[in-house]
């Protein structure tokens, strides 16, 4: 997640971390210890003040146990309507929206992006065995990977593996908007 203002999504995760945390009995140190992160992100997450990555947030729910999705919606949502912003872009137009989580090997979530002209989302790699599905919806985008990149247009779409540095961008001059699933 970009940018000092927050999605409401954070206001969930603080929650969430601070629960699941007390429930594995782990102090803040272990957990960010278990997660590769500082203590002090711990600590200003469960405060609501800190901005983390999505991949911090896939760090810190492996090392609680739980899901992406465990740590991000509101406490009683279900998974089928989740429907939180989790990324802003540098264009206020630019946002992602996790839509749903279903489960798979560890589960599936379905996302709606919308990038504004010149935005770009910069991933990290995911383990092994992750996967993304692409579709776009309206406009185009710029799916770069380690091997290349492909130029989607609307109705067009995309599968591929995510345990590599990847991004999407919006080289175009209009709006792109697509859904993205994300599977683990």
């Amino acid at each position: 997640m970009q940018h000092e203002e927050m999605p409401g999504v954070l206001a969930h995760v603080g929650e969430n971390v601070r629960r699941y945390r007390t429930v594995a009995q782990l102090s803040q140190v272990a957990l960010a210890d278990r997660a590769g992160i500082s203590r002090r992100t711990v600590v200003k997450l469960e405060a609501g003040e800190a901005n983390i990555s999505l991949t911090g947030l896939d760090h810190l729910a492996d090392a609680l146990g739980v899901t992406f999705v465990d740590l991000v919606a509101a406490p009683a949502a279900p998974h089928a309507d989740i429907s939180e912003v989790a990324w802003r872009g540098d264009q206020a137009g630019s946002v992602a929206v996790l839509l749903a989580s279903v489960p798979a090997a560890k589960e599936a979530q379905l996302w709606a992006w919308t990038l504004e002209p010149g935005d770009r989302y910069d991933a990290e790699p995911d383990p092994v065995g992750w996967s993304e599905m692409l579709f776009v919806s309206e406009g185009s985008i710029r799916v770069e990977q380690q091997d290349g990149s492909t130029d989607l247009h609307a109705g067009d779409h995309l599968v591929f593996p995510t345990s590599q540095q990847y991004a999407y961008a919006n080289v175009a001059d209009t709006r792109a908007r697509f859904a993205r699933i994300v599977v683990s």
